[in-house]
């Protein structure tokens, strides 16, 4: 399966920068903010369309970092030249993601008024849920000498819209990812004729036999009046024999579903179990209410 995310990085919140040297704290999200020669009127976290002033994200969450009405570059015949370095490092200070330059394929210069810079990204591997991160994003003027600079600690939940429980087994990440819109699920809202793809990621405790691992899978959708609506009792059967490249098993593996029509009755009620073939009492446990439009 192809890889299907690029990670994540974003921050800030929503601050006030008016000096061309200026330093910044916010006391609820924690962003700390410098400038040298760069002032911006503000810098947002947005998720979708919507700001968020908090600190904590869900795993998969898309992120957009907004600084707005950036004074102090430089200018080239109407273009300035920015550059955006992008750090994220974990609690052992160990860089888990880094960006040079956000803005390396614009060598000829942005013609912007005003001002606003952005980046939209993703929150999922190399980052994982339960840990805490550090962003760091460093903007400067290529034709100058002006900086600006914000840096924010942040953690990452998985979806506790997703209840899940193993047994001698375990596991990085469990979650939904949409085929039509390319990202994981995080609102629990699916759409008919999207195809859709429960994702366990970093499977671990699982036995192997001649490096291959027997996995079974098996998945229920129940509708809003308990009526079963789609039932596998094992996705995985055509594996039964010849089993799975334990190497690929443990780095992802993944079953996909989608409805036809235009009517349901939600909510919808999705329960499955992974479990260990070689040794029946391995398993992992997810359920999850669904809404279908």
């Amino acid at each position: 399966m192809k890889s299907l995310f690029f990670a994540l990085l974003l921050i800030l919140l929503t601050f006030a920068c008016d000096t061309r040297k200026s330093f910044h704290k916010d006391l609820i999200t924690g962003v700390s903010t410098s400038g040298d020669g760069l002032s911006c009127e503000e810098v947002t976290i947005l998720s979708g369309d919507q700001t968020i002033q908090r600190s904590s994200f869900i795993f998969g969450e898309e992120i957009t970092i907004q600084f707005r009405n950036i004074d102090g570059f430089k200018e080239e015949n109407g273009k300035i030249f920015p550059a955006m370095s992008i750090v994220i490092s974990d609690k052992n200070k160990n860089v888990v993601l880094k960006e040079d330059d956000a803005y390396k394929d614009y060598p000829e210069g942005i013609s912007l008024k005003p001002v606003t810079l952005r980046s939209e990204l993703t929150l999922a591997r190399p980052i994982h849920s339960g840990n805490n991160y550090n962003l760091l994003i460093n903007i400067r003027d290529k034709k100058g000498d002006g900086k600006l600079s914000a840096e924010m600690d942040f953690e990452v939940k998985p979806n506790e819209k997703i209840k899940v429980s193993s047994h001698n087994s375990g596991f990085d990440e469990l979650y939904l990812f949409s085929d039509n819109d390319n990202k994981v699920i995080t609102g629990n809202v699916i759409t008919f004729g999207d195809n859709i793809h429960l994702i366990f990621e970093g499977v671990k405790e699982f036995s192997e036999k001649d490096y291959k691992i027997f996995p079974g899978l098996s998945l229920e959708i129940k509708d809003g009046k308990d009526e079963e609506i789609l039932f596998y009792e094992d996705l995985f059967k055509e594996y039964e024999s010849t089993g799975i490249d334990a190497e690929s098993f443990k780095d992802r593996i993944s079953a996909n579903f989608w409805f036809k029509g235009s009517e349901v009755n939600n909510p919808l009620t999705l329960e499955a179990k992974l479990w260990d073939k070689l040794a029946s009492d391995r398993y992992i446990s997810a359920e999850t209410m669904l809404t279908l439009k």
